[in-house]
């Protein structure tokens, strides 16, 4: 699709008290995106978020599931776009660098990551706990995927609609990123990293971050993703730990037995027999769940593809 002035671009913006920035911030990408339409959708906001977000041009629209993976959700299901941005109401993302977002996704890619990381992110944020958690999520996932992703939890990003139509946003909170990268990922899909400026709040204006309670989440999320995506290794890999002490023990009672003609440790053998039992289960588990994570894999290209096809019927 090349870039017209037909193409129809939205710029979602969900929102929780944030009225001391996302009148300047609606105001940056309309200046930045003249014909695009901006959304702004109030998580309810006890402040004037709403009111002041109205004012400065935005579409506003209120979602009453609190969390932000609730308000993706929500956006993605309701408009309908070319090209989607998405950004936080809190003055932390430049707004000049959604063109070039959105020419990427014009270009082909699925979605378009806007890396703090490797800017101005470490310098700007100021709380250690976050810089150290987004270098531990960013390992964790680079390895368990193979993948280059330098800034897996970051908030501007921009889509394709396909991306946002097949996209099953599962999680309520703000792990919502981490999850949207692990899918990403999963799929093979095509992505493009793009270093942005990255700036702290301004004074006055405080997050909704909570430092170990959201790391927790991230943590969680990451887990569970890794359990339903790389079911092989990860009970493949318990199994077989299991089945190594199983038969330690096992090789123990053995060597207790050619020594004495005795069984002196039924407890022990009997232990032992279950763990290599129960390593070969989890095992055969994770053999049955990855045949079937690749079919879910299977159905997602034919979904999307079917997807892709519809959308460019329709602008045809």
């Amino acid at each position: 699709m090349s870039k017209s002035p037909n193409t129809s671009i939205a710029v979602l913006l969900p929102c929780y008290n944030e009225e001391v920035t996302i009148g300047k911030v609606v105001r940056d990408f309309k200046e930045a995106l003249p014909n695009a339409d901006v959304y702004v959708y109030d998580n309810n906001s006890t402040d004037r978020t709403a009111e002041i977000a109205a004012s400065a041009g935005a579409i506003v629209r209120k979602e009453p599931r609190q969390g932000k993976g609730n308000v993706i959700r929500a956006m993605f299901e309701d408009i309908d776009a070319d090209v989607y941005i998405m950004s936080d109401g809190d003055d932390t993302y430049p707004a000049d660098a959604a063109p070039t977002m959105v020419d990427k996704i014009l270009e082909g890619y699925d979605m378009v990551i806007g890396d703090r990381l490797s800017s101005t992110y470490f310098q700007e944020n100021k709380r250690p706990f976050h810089n150290f958690g987004n270098r531990l999520v960013r390992g964790s996932i680079n390895g368990l995927f193979d993948a280059h992703v330098t800034d897996i939890m970051t908030g501007y990003r921009a889509f394709s609609f396909t991306f946002v139509k097949t996209y099953p946003v599962l999680s309520r909170g703000f792990e919502v990123e981490t999850e949207m990268t692990i899918h990403s990922l999963n799929n093979n899909l095509r992505l493009y990293e793009m270093p942005i400026q990255y700036r702290d709040r301004p004074e006055g204006s405080v997050s909704k971050l909570n430092t170990v309670g959201d790391g927790i989440k991230v943590m969680a999320t990451i887990f569970r993703m890794i359990r339903e995506y790389k079911p092989l290794p990860f009970f493949g890999g318990l199994g077989v730990i299991l089945g190594i002490i199983g038969l330690i023990l096992c090789g123990s009672v053995t060597v207790s037995f050619w020594q004495t003609g005795m069984v002196a440790r039924f407890p022990t053998l009997i232990g032992a027999v279950m763990l290599v039992i129960a390593g070969l289960l989890l095992f055969v588990t994770g053999i049955v769940l990855d045949v079937m994570a690749k079919n879910d894999r299977k159905a997602f290209i034919i979904e999307a593809n079917s997807f892709a096809m519809l959308r460019r019927q329709r602008n045809h």
